[in-house]
């Protein structure tokens, strides 16, 4: 973590208080549902790849929806409550997630509450526990993948993007007045295209972006969402088949590209001349200039392998593992 904060450019850049100091976003492409009912515990554990059963209140869980060969639905995080969960999903997948939800809804007592009431803000950086420390006086620093209600807010420790991080949510009018402070304070606000270059860097899958309709959960590196020892759900026995045979033939790997040359999503990479790949996510990073996200056949899996993007091959590029070094 130190390593990189080093090298960054300005800390009175976006992209210098992320990965130095702190930096904020409003959110507002995601959504928060709850859901409750007497079996939300029993059909989220089953619809879930992670470990939803074994969740305490006061927890968070990072999960995926899958479908019955594992491919990826969405991701998603799980907040419990002590009567209730709460999804936070981006709002471009809710509406895909809640249908395959229904799909396997039948005789549960289940319900799922749209909250669009709540408000969410996004403290992205090391420093970001100490600075709302210094705005609200209960709050008391957390562990990661966990919250607490302080100052009338749930404040949570998300490293979303395997980075420092804090979620917070409350009314529409308190997370006004808590921007309003950061602005007072001269707290720099993140771009959603800096953060995106930050998610690349650490190599951070995103459903939906970087993953299609087949998609292996396993092939974008999600395993921080999988729990493989909880019993049955949908798409265990294919991960699990993956997981003992060594059977993936694909995988998400970075790739950095040449000074100011971004090639286009859905490119094709090429390993001596024969397609091993496709660009899924793309960024022009300040530390690191040109870089990418790519599936990736084995082949070019070794990093620093040579590869070429487009199809002319025009383009060079050097494979490397995830996260970016």
């Amino acid at each position: 973590m130190n390593e990189i904060a080093d090298r960054v450019p300005s800390p009175d850049s976006a992209y210098g208080a992320v990965r130095g100091r702190v930096a904020w976003r409003m959110v507002n492409d995601r959504v928060l549902i709850r859901v409750f009912g007497a079996d939300r515990i029993s059909f989220l554990h089953g619809m879930c790849s992670n470990d939803i059963r074994a969740m305490k209140t006061g927890e968070v869980a990072p999960t995926l929806l899958l479908t019955d060969h594992a491919h990826v639905v969405a991701d998603m995080f799980i907040y419990a409550d002590a009567d209730a969960f709460l999804i936070e999903i981006e709002r471009s997948a809710w509406d895909r997630a809640r249908a395959h939800l229904d799909r396997f809804l039948v005789a549960d007592e289940v319900e799922f509450e749209q909250l669009e009431e709540l408000a969410m803000l996004d403290l992205e950086g090391p420093r970001a526990a100490e600075l709302i420390a210094g705005l609200i006086s209960q709050f008391n620093e957390l562990p990661p993948w966990r919250f607490a209600i302080a100052g009338g807010l749930r404040i949570a420790n998300l490293p979303r993007l395997d980075w420092p991080a804090l979620t917070i949510i409350g009314s529409q009018q308190e997370i006004t007045e808590l921007v309003r402070q950061l602005k007072d304070r001269g707290e720099i606000e993140a771009s959603d295209e800096t953060l995106e270059a930050v998610r690349i860097e650490q190599g951070v899958a995103r459903a939906g972006i970087d993953t299609g309709e087949r998609t292996l959960a396993l092939e974008v590196r999600l395993e921080r969402a999988i729990s493989l020892n909880k019993g049955c759900y949908i798409g265990q026995e294919t991960l699990e088949r993956a997981t003992a045979h060594g059977a993936l033939k694909k995988k998400l790997y970075g790739l950095r590209l040449p000074a100011g040359q971004i090639p286009p999503i859905g490119a094709p990479v090429k390993l001596a001349g024969r397609e091993v790949g496709r660009i899924t996510s793309t960024a022009q990073s300040p530390a690191r200039g040109g870089i990418a996200l790519a599936i990736l056949h084995h082949d070019a899996w070794t990093p620093g392998t040579a590869v070429t993007v487009g199809e002319d091959g025009g383009l060079a590029a050097a494979v490397t593992d995830l996260p970016f070094e």
